[in-house]
C-alpha cells in the first residue's frame, strides 16, 4: 500500500515538474517571438537608420523616385485617426455597456449583446468597403458641406473643417475606426460592469443613490481596471488597423490640420507600397516605419500597464 502510494506521489510530481515547465516553455516562447519580431524589423531597417537617422522622424516627406522618405506623415496621420476614433468610441462603448448592464430589459439583453459581439467579428476589409462606397458618399453630400459652412469660419477650431467635401479623408478614416473599435470596448466594459457583485450596488440604492450615483461611486470604481483594459485593447487595434484605413484615409504624404484633407498612415503606406517596393532603401523605409509602430503600441501597453499600477497602489492608500 505504502509503495503504491508513493509511486503515484512519485508521478504526480514528474506531471507537476512538467506542466510548470511547459508554461513556462510556453512563456518563453511568446517572448522569444516579440524579440524575434522586433530583432527582425530592426535588422531590416538598419540602411534606412544608417540613411536618414533621426531626420526620419522629422522629414515629412516621402519621395520614391528622388529615394528620400520621412515618417512624419504616417506617424501624424497613425496618432491622429487613432485618437480620434478612441475620443468617438469610449463614450458610445460606455453608453453600450451601461445599457446592457443596467437599464436594458432581460429579454433584450442577450439578443442586443450577441449583435455587439458579431460587430466585432466583421472583417476588417468589410468596414473598409462599406466606408468607401456607402459612408464616404453619404458623408460627403449631407454632412460636410454643412460642418464646412458653419464650422469652417469659427475661429482656431475652423481650420479642423475646411476643404473640399469629398468624403475621404483623416475623420472618414477616424469614424470607420471607431465603428471598428466600439464593439470590443463596449464587450469588454460590459463584462467589467457585470463582474461588480450585486450586494455592493443594492447597498447603494438602499442609501438613497440614483441609478446614474450607483455607476459613477460603485461600479466604475470596483471595475476601473477593466475599463482601462478594454480602452486600451481598442486603442491597439485602432493603431494596428491596415485595410479599413487605407480604403477611405486619401493615402497621401501631407500633413494638414484639416480633418478632410487626405493623409496617411503607418499601415496604410505599408499596405500599398509593400509589395511594389523594389528598392532597398525603399523597403528598409517602410520596415522602419513598421519599427516605429511596434514601438508606439509597446509604448501605449508599457503606460497602460503603468496606469494600472497606479491605481492600484492608490486603491491601497485609500483603504
Amino acid at each position: 500500500m505504502q509503495s503504491s502510494t508513493l509511486s503515484k506521489l512519485k508521478l504526480q510530481q514528474r506531471l507537476d515538474m512538467l506542466f510548470v515547465g511547459s508554461t513556462r516553455l510556453f512563456a518563453v516562447l511568446v517572448l522569444a517571438g516579440l524579440g524575434g519580431i522586433m530583432l527582425s524589423l530592426l535588422i531590416g531597417a538598419m540602411p534606412s537608420i544608417e540613411k536618414f537617422g533621426l531626420g526620419f522622424f522629422t522629414s515629412s516627406e516621402w519621395d520614391a523616385v528622388a529615394g528620400e522618405y520621412g515618417a512624419l506623415a504616417p506617424v501624424y496621420g497613425t496618432v491622429v485617426t487613432s485618437a480620434i476614433a478612441l475620443l468617438i468610441a469610449v463614450p458610445v462603448s460606455f453608453g453600450i455597456a451601461v445599457f446592457l448592464t443596467e437599464l436594458c430589459p432581460v429579454w433584450l439583453r442577450k439578443p442586443l449583446g450577441i449583435c455587439v459581439e458579431l460587430l466585432a467579428g466583421i472583417p476588417s476589409i468589410i468596414y473598409g468597403m462599406w466606408g468607401l462606397f456607402v459612408f464616404a458618399p453619404f458623408f460627403a453630400e449631407y454632412v460636410q458641406p454643412y460642418l464646412i459652412e458653419y464650422l469652417g469660419a469659427v475661429p482656431i477650431v475652423g481650420s479642423l473643417f475646411q476643404g473640399a467635401p469629398m468624403g475621404i479623408g483623416v475623420f472618414t478614416a477616424s469614424l470607420i475606426l471607431a465603428v471598428m473599435i466600439i464593439p470590443f470596448i463596449a464587450s469588454v466594459m460590459r463584462d467589467v460592469f457585470e463582474i461588480t457583485p450585486q450586494p455592493l450596488k443594492e447597498a447603494a440604492y438602499g442609501l438613497g443613490g440614483t441609478q446614474w450615483e450607483v455607476i459613477r461611486n460603485v461600479v466604475l470604481p470596483y471595475t476601473k481596471a477593466g475599463v482601462v483594459g478594454g480602452v486600451i485593447l481598442g486603442l491597439g487595434r485602432a493603431l494596428g488597423e491596415t485595410m479599413a484605413v487605407t480604403f477611405v484615409i486619401g493615402n497621401a504624404f501631407n500633413i494638414s490640420p484639416s480633418l478632410f484633407h487626405s493623409e496617411v498612415s503607418i499601415t496604410s503606406a505599408l499596405a500599398n507600397e509593400f509589395a511594389e517596393a523594389v528598392d532597398p532603401i525603399h523597403l528598409s523605409s517602410l520596415l522602419y516605419l513598421g519599427l516605429i509602430l511596434f514601438f508606439i503600441t509597446f509604448v501605449v501597453l508599457c503606460l497602460s500597464k503603468v496606469m494600472l499600477l497606479r491605481m492600484q497602489r492608490s486603491e491601497g492608500k485609500k483603504s
